[in-house]
Formats: structure tokens, C-alpha cells, sequence
């Protein structure tokens, strides 16, 4: 795209993950283009990219946030399985996670301490009405898996710090 359509896209409304690349400047530092996934972001040195300048991959796990208000660590609460969800043959535990700021986390889910990713959803983080964020993780087992454990763990980390919650059946 032109310099024209380019700087269109500054801003915090323009769309990040898309087929169209998204531009973002750092005043009098850096140029930061947000390119299709699989790429990796891009960060120029006080000029705008061209095919001839260096260009630095941060990698596609890297993510540069901007703060708008102070962190807050995580609130974490874990459910057991409803009765009703039992009696269907299925046991699903609950992961609430809520008022964290910034909106990224990672969760991860123990039984008897032995980690476990089979059977595990989380949803993306979505924004409360105070701005801070909110996220759900559901770790699912089949009745028969539930009974003869006795420990589950949900483990939440966030800007580096991990909490976790556990619970027994019993």
C-alpha cells in the first residue's frame, strides 16, 4: 500500500489480524506494522519501511502493549461440576478469571498435579465494564475420569505472576 493508504491505518481503530496491515507510530522512535499472521511484526527504526532498510521480527508470540491504566492482577475462581452435569456423564470444571488489565493470560489445568490439555477451552479475554478484562477456561472430563481424582488445579498467569486455585471433590 501507498504512504497515503498506509497512514490511513494509524491508530488504535485499525484492524490487527487482518489480510490488510495495520500501522502504528511510536512519536520520533519507531514505526510498528502490524502484517497478516504467520509473517511477524515489524519494527523500523525512525523510518518508514522499505524493501533495502532492516527490519526486526519480534516473532509471533510477541505482543507490545500499551498501558492506559494500571495493572491489576487476576481474581481467580474455580468451580466444581453442577450436579445436573453429572448426571449427564460429564464433569466440567469452570475457571472464572476476571479484573485483569492487561487482557492476556494463560491458563493451565492440573489433576492430582499432573498437567492436562486434553479437554480444555479458553475463551479470549473480553473487556468488563471497568476496562479491565474478564475470561473464562472449562476443563471437561466424562464422569468416569472425575471420580478417582482428587485434585484439580487451575493455574492463571499474567505479566509473570501465576495463581492458582484448587479444588477437591470430596
Amino acid at each position: 500500500p501507498s504512504l497515503a493508504e498506509r497512514s490511513r491505518a494509524v491508530g488504535p481503530g485499525a484492524s490487527v489480524g487482518s489480510s490488510r496491515s495495520s500501522l502504528w507510530t511510536l512519536p520520533g522512535r519507531f514505526l510498528f506494522q502490524i502484517i497478516p499472521r504467520g509473517a511477524g511484526p515489524r519494527c523500523w527504526p525512525q523510518r518508514l519501511p522499505s524493501e533495502s532498510q532492516l527490519w526486526y521480527v519480534f516473532g509471533s508470540g510477541t505482543q507490545l502493549t500499551i498501558l492506559g491504566q494500571p495493572k491489576s492482577d487476576p481474581l481467580v475462581t474455580l468451580f466444581l461440576p453442577s450436579l445436573k452435569n453429572l448426571q449427564v456423564k460429564k464433569a466440567t470444571l469452570v475457571c472464572l478469571v476476571s479484573e485483569f488489565y492487561p487482557g492476556t493470560l494463560v491458563v493451565d489445568w492440573k489433576v492430582d498435579g499432573i498437567p492436562v490439555t486434553q479437554g480444555v477451552e479458553t475463551t479470549q479475554p473480553s473487556k468488563q465494564t471497568n476496562n479491565k478484562y474478564v475470561a473464562s477456561s472449562y476443563l471437561t472430563l466424562m464422569s468416569d475420569q472425575w471420580v478417582p481424582h482428587s485434585r484439580y488445579t487451575c493455574q492463571v498467569t499474567h505479566e509473570g505472576n501465576t495463581v492458582e486455585k484448587s479444588l477437591s471433590p470430596a
